[in-house]
């Protein structure tokens, strides 16, 4: 087989890939720089600094760095065995070595050094690399935003619909955008999946893979007073923890109901150990992973009752996880069904038992600030929908009095 042979400063380099026919397949692979970020200490919020060494008092930085691959469509023989077979990974490889060559000509003659390389890069495969790497309890939304993308292209830009450049995501596409995730949405669904398509534009200017962003100007309003899920009063909490059956999940119901008293999200739910209880003064601490490294309010305390304590169990090693549940989809799936064995016809959702939390209290005579900080919110905004919902549950109580007729 023809030898691959790559010099080490080369940009871009010329590498290949086994198959599973066992073909080599050749691409390039670029690299795009180095980028930092400051490492942020967990607990405080502040940047990391060195203790020790030369670097002592200096920041902490996090180095990435940054490469694109591609592929040249292009293969290799392995193990040629005949004069026919070597021909012909020799032109193969020769070609290649030409095609690398002039993009290595192409990048020197960019003195930006950051651009003609990306020209060919396909957003959607960037966002889906983006997808790929993402790790944070929002995953789901950040996935359904690039779903809703793809929608949209499909309908007012067909052909970019499975390949679109960089450069090709403009101020009047966005505005366009926006007006499609309305026309699809209720409440603060599109404002939502906005947000979230915008994380993957700054992330894509961060990389250097747009020159700017698009969306600036771009504004997505939702309705910030409307609580669009549904709720449970607690007539119907206290229905469904009466629901047992066979085959129930009982660690599924014990999370649950934990959210339901506590108001705490699924992602920080499944991350709760035993080190976050304090047994002697019956507290109960974490850091929210939605908020986690980028607002003061990240950590949440929230008091625990005897209830609440019963829930959690006897202390246990400090590692351990407080509630070992399947998978998000299992344990909607299984909120599904308990609900529906309930009598409860509501769809509810796991985040469902938050709002529930909050609207409860609030009826029951806790105020605004109290819930706030319960919820972890970092100001009252996100919290007023709530009392919004309260004065449209008391409405609908009064309404459904019989009408007086005097």
């Amino acid at each position: 087989m023809a030898k691959l042979e790559i010099k080490t400063k080369e940009n871009p380099k010329l590498l290949q890939e086994t198959l599973s026919d066992n073909r080599q397949s050749l691409y390039l692979e670029y690299y795009l720089g180095r980028t930092q970020e400051p490492i942020i200490n967990e607990q405080t919020g502040e940047q990391e600094l060195y203790t020790t060494g030369a670097m002592v008092g200096k920041p902490k930085y996090k180095i990435s760095h940054n490469r694109k691959k591609e592929f040249l469509n292009l293969y290799l023989i392995a193990n040629p065995r005949t004069p026919i077979e070597r021909e012909s990974n020799n032109k193969t490889l020769a070609l290649a070595q030409d095609i690398r060559a002039e993009r290595e000509q192409e990048l020197k003659a960019d003195r930006t050094g950051k651009r003609i390389h990306l020209k060919k890069i396909n957003f959607l495969d960037f966002y889906q690399n983006y997808i790929d790497n993402y790790t944070k309890g929002d995953i789901r939304m950040i996935k359904a935003a690039f779903n809703r993308f793809k929608d949209f292209l499909a309908v007012e830009y067909p052909l970019y619909c499975t390949n679109i450049k960089p450069d090709q995501l403009n101020e009047e596409m966005m505005s366009k955008f926006v007006e499609y995730l309305k026309s699809k949405s209720i409440g603060e669904g599109a404002l939502t999946f906005y947000k979230r398509f915008k994380k993957v534009i700054k992330y894509a200017v961060d990389k250097n893979i747009l020159t700017k962003n698009p969306c600036n100007g771009v504004v997505c309003t939702g309705n910030d007073e409307a609580l669009t899920k549904d709720i449970l009063s607690l007539e119907e909490i206290e229905l469904l923890l009466k629901t047992n059956y066979t085959g129930q999940n009982k660690e599924i119901k014990r999370a649950f109901t934990f959210s339901l008293y506590t108001g705490i999200r699924f992602c920080d739910i499944i991350e709760l150990k035993y080190s976050n209880v304090d047994y002697s003064n019956k507290r109960l601490t974490f850091e929210q992973s939605k908020t986690k490294g980028h607002s003061k309010k990240s950590r949440v305390e929230i008091p625990l009752n005897n209830g609440l304590i019963n829930l959690i169990g006897e202390k246990q090693d400090k590692d351990n996880h407080i509630f070992n549940l399947p998978s998000q989809t299992m344990c909607l799936k299984a909120l599904k069904h308990w609900v529906a064995r309930a009598g409860i016809d509501k769809h509810i959702t796991w985040h469902c038992a938050r709002h529930s939390f909050a609207v409860n209290i609030l009826n029951n005579g806790a105020n605004i600030k109290t819930v706030a900080d319960l919820l972890g919110h970092s100001g009252l905004k996100h919290t007023e929908k709530y009392i919004h919902a309260v004065d449209k549950l008391k409405k609908e109580a009064i309404n459904s009095l019989p009408e007086l007729k005097l």
